[in-house]
């Protein structure tokens, strides 16, 4: 059993009370500041990444938190038939059926002495249950930046949880090269890799697919949703592979693969020049180094004539977390003002693609940024791989 769990027969893995206990006070410690005595932590439809860090409850049809200080949370829940699971796992919080999600809350609120006092909000709150919670306190205060800024450095426990889940995104990628050949449908691939996984607990996060044929290519960077395109002999395959162990603690690989014939000499080039790309960054990611040094550890790319499509670096494990930006050609908005530090998870992803936007590769995966330099959490062989 990975560290930090405790028996799986109450559904998914859970961390140990004292990681949550840690977390309850980070939390504390940013309602302090804050100047708040109460947040409310909102998610619905499968999103809203507090709710599962402050009680171990994955989000499914909706759930609010009431978190105060000194107090222990109130998980609202909703379905109805979603709350003996959701009490099995948020076994430190009180839970109860949400009803009217928006009067729940301020009832509970009420409870618990806050109508006159400020109230954080963490999570998307729809615009209906904002009114109704700002009309019955003295001040709505958004809490969304203080709580990413906490998700950022990972804990001992989660670098665990991470690490395990990059070994089931390798073994969704072996899959991948030693199953699909000739005649696999995009929809073929998506079953081969989960059928790696899904038996030994992994849940699916994201699996990403572009088919192109390296003589007339039509597609540059992995796509969201998979299609009836069939492999080929003379096909290029890249894809994005993300497993979780839990949710939402994803590893990420990205490579490309021929299928039965060796690369063509543009797709040669933009391999080798997205793994120059990807080894400068290695080398240089350490506490202290900013996006701008990426950015230029990764000018290789324009230099070699070509540009990117996908984000070239981007924070993962408990959300699409900063920093988030892209190469030198392909930079959309101003360079995060962030220096990476000791315990961040990052994905360093090149995606090298022509100008036009036919031709591309994608590699890359997940590191965490240690001490002195950044650590492999993938194993799966590096360099362009072969189908058939």
């Amino acid at each position: 059993m990975t560290a930090g769990t405790t028996s799986p027969s109450a559904g998914p893995p859970r961390f140990s009370q004292e990681e949550m206990a840690g977390r309850a006070a980070a939390l504390d410690e940013v309602m302090r500041e804050a100047e708040v005595e109460h947040v409310v932590v909102y998610g619905a439809n499968r999103s809203g990444s507090g709710v599962q860090w402050l009680t171990g409850w994955p989000v499914t049809r909706e759930a609010v938190v009431v978190h105060s200080i000194g107090e222990q949370d109130a998980l609202l829940v909703h379905f109805f038939n979603h709350l003996p699971q959701a009490r099995r796992v948020a076994t430190e919080a009180s839970v109860r059926w949400a009803g009217h999600t928006p009067s729940s809350v301020v009832e509970e609120l009420r409870a618990r002495g806050a109508g006159g006092s400020r109230v954080g909000v963490i999570g998307a709150l729809p615009f209906q249950a904002f009114r109704v919670l700002e009309s019955a306190v003295d001040g709505v205060v958004d809490l969304n930046g203080a709580y990413t800024r906490l998700r950022l450095r990972k804990s001992a426990a989660e670098i665990e949880w991470l690490k395990r889940a990059a070994e089931l995104t390798d073994l969704s990628c072996a899959a991948l090269q030693e199953r699909a050949a000739p005649g696999s449908s995009e929809h073929e691939l998506v079953a081969l890799v989960e059928g790696s996984y899904l038996p030994l607990g992994g849940t699916s996060y994201i699996h990403y697919f572009s088919i192109a044929s390296m003589n007339s290519p039509d597609q540059c960077v992995p796509a969201q949703w998979p299609g009836e395109r069939r492999l080929a002999t003379g096909d290029v395959l890249s894809c994005e592979l993300s497993t979780s162990y839990g949710i939402d603690y994803p590893g990420q690989l990205l490579r490309t693969f021929t299928v039965g014939a060796e690369p063509t000499p543009l797709y040669k080039e933009l391999h080798a020049v997205a793994d120059e790309a990807l080894n400068r960054i290695e080398a240089l990611l350490a506490p202290g180094v900013t996006p701008p040094e990426v950015v230029e550890a990764a000018a290789v790319i324009e230099e070699a004539g070509f540009t990117t499509v996908d984000d070239l670096v981007h924070g993962l494990g408990g959300g699409y977390l900063p920093p988030v930006f892209g190469s030198r050609s392909r930079t959309l908005e101003p360079l995060p003002d962030l220096r990476f530090a000791e315990g961040m998870t990052v994905v360093v992803q090149p995606n090298v693609t022509t100008t036009d936007g036919a031709a591309g590769v994608q590699t890359g995966e997940l590191f965490q940024v240690t001490t002195d330099g950044c650590a492999h959490l993938h194993r799966f062989p590096r360099g362009m791989g072969r189908i058939a």
